[in-house]
């Protein structure tokens, strides 16, 4: 753990204490002097791996990212009491305050966008410069319609198949692993093959916390998140805001506008021929539109002087 050097980068790891154990943390230039940019994965479960490109906008700002509590590299309890999403929350704000992320810019993928927007609502935090919501989960009962919806559209007998090991309850059915892969080569990426640091998430995945929080089905929400609904709060926010998603996301379009609508003065970015890991599939043009919001609240350096001065994170 400390401070490597990789090519004109520095990058720092180390760990965090958090309730349940600790955390896994990476920095890429820390001493870069725009306001940092704070990434919060999906799953819950999932892994820092595959937002990875992210690092590119580390040449103007800190990219913060961390493996949340029972994945990737942070401690993997067997305490199930601890997957919760106030438990994943306090988990955020001692990451924050343990790094001394002062200002910074929130960005959440998937579910992390269901907790970033938990933590904003329910921590009123300060300092929180902009917020980036991809792929975003902000509606349990959206999200299941649109997996139905979308389950709809395949091939009958891989409707078929999903619904007899559903029924069943046997998930580990080649059968349904077939037919699941059939839906997310749609709807989560679509690039053929997979890049390397998704499939790095998927093998590092902490199951446990996915199946306790969501449950075993992609379609059928049985965990504790299941009466989740925070998109008619988010009109509660005022901070500038961006929307992204795919045209297959399973964050689907028409879903992902809605919850625009609810912020207001936010903005919303579908790209085309892409899904759920649209950032994977159309990095530049993902990157770009990232890039915009944060030199829109946190411009570059002007004839050398920053508008804005920031402390040296720890």
């Amino acid at each position: 753990m400390g401070d490597a050097v990789d090519g004109n980068r520095t990058i720092r790891e180390g760990t965090i204490p958090v309730p349940g154990g600790k955390v896994w943390y990476r920095i890429v230039n820390p001493e870069a002097p725009g306001i940092p940019l704070l990434a919060l994965h999906g799953g819950p479960g999932a892994t820092h791996d595959y937002l990875e490109p992210l690092e590119t906008l580390a040449d103007r700002r800190p990219v913060v990212l961390y493996d949340q509590l029972g994945g990737g590299n942070s401690d993997r309890p067997e305490d199930r009491s601890l997957w919760t999403l106030e438990r994943f929350v306090e988990e955020l704000a001692t990451v924050r305050r343990s790094l001394g992320l002062l200002r910074v810019c929130l960005l959440g993928q998937s579910w992390g966008a269901m907790l970033a927007v938990d933590y904003l609502l329910s921590r009123r935090p300060e300092g929180v410069a902009c917020l980036i919501l991809s792929g975003p989960c902000l509606s349990a009962s959206r999200w299941a319609a649109d997996q139905r919806r979308y389950l709809s559209l395949l091939p009958e007998q891989t409707q078929a198949d999903i619904a007899e090991c559903e029924d069943a309850e046997d998930f580990s059915s080649p059968r349904y692993l077939d037919a699941m892969m059939a839906f997310y080569r749609r709807h989560l990426c679509r690039m053929e093959p997979w890049p390397e640091c998704l499939n790095r998430t998927f093998e590092r995945m902490g199951r446990g916390v996915y199946e306790h929080m969501w449950g075993p089905s992609e379609f059928t929400i049985r965990g504790s998140l299941k009466r989740f609904e925070g998109a008619e709060r988010l009109g509660e926010l005022r901070l500038p805001a961006l929307f992204t998603c795919g045209r297959f996301d399973e964050a689907a379009p028409a879903t992902t506008a809605f919850y625009h609508r609810m912020l207001p003065g936010s903005e919303l970015a579908v790209l085309e021929e892409a899904s759920h890991n649209h950032h994977l599939e159309k990095t530049g043009e993902y990157l770009a539109l990232v890039r915009g919001l944060l030199d829109r609240v946190d411009p570059p350096l002007i004839r050398g002087q920053r508008l804005r001065p920031r402390p040296p994170l720890p």
